[in-house]
């Protein structure tokens, strides 16, 4: 079998960041990671933040070409939907800014993948306003604590709060620590961008089946709800955000769905009887509700189409740290099975999925050619919906000749 010549290109030295508070914007080159882009915000403001992700060392450039979410997302949108210029290098090596390149191209690899059109350096970003004290919680209820009515409640109402909150639900499989069965348990975090005073309120009125008390709130500046994202204690110094390195490494698979009618007990209860099956490891899903901006976006105001109708998105999870192909296959077919048991309770025609959530089970491109269209958009409806001809009709414009190119690229009409 032949292989295919290819290079890859290492970005990591492009990690310079200028903020421009007279404006509210920054300049982030695409090697940064999200982390480095917090840090050179909050060194020179505490009430500018920007709407990305949660995890700091997750580089900038991947997450924006994407669509890129955190939990201002109900708020302020995507990050992709807060860039506003970039710096791309195309197929023929030119520089292009956004007034060069043209407004399809600048649509395009914002949500729809910037590995399909070219190589972005940098990008610019509106940063947005964020009040001096944030509240956050985190609040665990197991089974018998009724985890599964609590989930099937919060679907009625975590897509329908005012936009200052965001609480996504994120349920894994626990083990007892007196060698008791295992459980399932729920954790309900949040976000409010408000004092404790005006969420505690807020949450009696809209859920108050959680039980939320002050004790279960933490009060924080947005600097210091940076550092509580990235996992470190609130008065940690802020160059913790530096850190490149990933907390853990693991072998995982991951898949996504997006919820567009309320799921029943039932289902809810399928789905742990499933995480109970023996030799998986870590099997987790979280649950990050959509409302808000995420409502008042059109589907078509950059590739990302995932907006209204979508009561929130599922991000299934599975990680091990056994080793051999035996371990990988177990956790591979055992997230399948999952996936294949949720289809009757998710989106259908076409069954989305998020891009950067890669899912390369969806499909992939024969990066020799000979793909067909109809193979190329059964994966590329999910992840872009009716955006997919637009992105295609670009990359023939930009790119004809295919020379940006991977398992699940956009593909020029010369490639069919």
């Amino acid at each position: 079998m032949s292989v295919l010549p290819f290079f890859i290109l290492d970005l990591i030295n492009l990690r310079k960041i200028t903020v421009d508070l007279s404006t509210k914007t920054a300049w982030v080159q695409a090697g940064a990671t999200l982390g480095e882009l917090y840090y050179s915000v909050a060194e020179k403001s505490r009430t500018l933040a920007f709407p990305a992700g949660a995890c700091h060392t997750v580089g900038v450039g991947g997450q924006f070409s994407g669509g890129g979410y955190g939990g201002l997302l109900c708020k302020y949108g995507l990050a992709a939907d807060n860039v506003i210029d970039a710096e791309l290098i195309d197929a023929n090596g030119r520089v292009l800014d956004r007034k060069s390149m043209g407004e399809d191209l600048f649509w395009a690899f914002r949500g729809g993948g910037g590995n399909s059109f070219g190589v972005v350096t940098a990008w610019k970003v509106n940063l947005v306003e964020v009040p001096s004290t944030v509240t956050v919680f985190a609040v665990p209820k197991v089974l018998k604590e009724n985890a599964t009515k609590l989930i099937h409640r919060w679907q009625y109402v975590a897509n329908k709060l005012p936009e200052d909150i965001v609480i996504a639900a994120y349920v894994n499989r626990i083990n007892s620590s007196q060698g008791g069965d295992p459980t399932i348990q729920a954790t309900f975090s949040s976000l409010f961008l408000g004092g404790v005073d005006r969420l505690l309120p807020l949450m009696q009125e809209s859920f108050p089946e959680l039980g939320l008390v002050n004790d279960d709130c933490i009060e924080l500046s947005w600097t210091e709800f940076a550092l509580f994202l990235a996992g470190f204690p609130s008065n940690a110094s802020l160059d913790v955000l530096l850190d490149r390195t990933p907390q853990s490494i693991t072998s995982f698979k991951a898949k996504s769905d997006y919820v567009k009618q309320l799921l029943p007990e039932t289902a809810l209860e399928g789905m742990w009887e499933r995480f109970f099956e023996k030799d998986i490891e870590s099997p987790s899903l979280i649950m990050v509700p959509y409302g808000g901006k995420m409502d008042e976006i059109s589907e078509s105001s950059i590739p990302f189409p995932h907006r209204a109708g979508n009561l929130y998105k599922i991000h299934y999870y599975v990680p091990w740290t056994e080793e051999g192909e035996e371990a990988s296959e177990r956790h591979i077919s055992w997230i399948r099975r999952l996936y294949s048991y949720m289809t009757p309770y998710v989106s259908k025609n076409p069954r989305e999925a998020y891009v950067n959530y890669r899912d390369l089970d969806l499909g992939i491109n024969n990066l020799a050619g000979n793909t067909s269209y109809k193979q190329a958009s059964i994966w590329g409806r999910k992840y872009f919906k009716n955006n997919f001809d637009k992105l295609v009709r670009i990359k023939t414009e930009v790119d004809p000749a295919n020379f940006f190119r991977n398992e699940q690229s956009i593909l020029p009409f010369s490639s069919w």
